[in-house]
C-alpha cells in the first residue's frame, strides 16, 4: 500500500505564489492548503515508500525557491 503524509510548509516572503504552483505540479504531492499560523501550507504527499517520500520532501519540495522550512508528518495506522 501507498505511503502517506503530511507535510508543513512555511514560506519566504513575497515568493508564496510561485512557489505555491511549484509545489502543487511536485509529482507526489495529492492536495494542497493554505493555513494561518506557524506554518503558510498543508500538503498531502503520496509514495510507494518512505523513500520515495523522502526524496519528494527532500530533493522535491525543499528545491522550491520560496521554501524556507518543512516538517513532515508521515501517517499511521492505529
Amino acid at each position: 500500500h501507498m505511503t502517506t503524509g503530511v507535510v508543513l510548509i512555511r514560506l519566504s516572503a513575497g515568493r508564496e505564489k510561485s512557489a505555491l504552483a511549484k509545489i502543487k505540479d511536485t509529482k507526489g504531492v495529492s492536495h494542497v492548503s493554505a493555513v494561518y499560523g506557524r506554518w503558510d501550507l498543508i500538503c498531502d504527499i503520496e509514495a510507494d515508500d518512505l523513500q520515495t517520500m523522502s526524496n519528494v520532501v527532500v530533493n522535491k519540495l525543499r528545491a522550491i525557491p520560496g521554501v524556507a522550512s518543512t516538517e513532515t508528518l508521515v501517517t499511521t495506522a492505529i
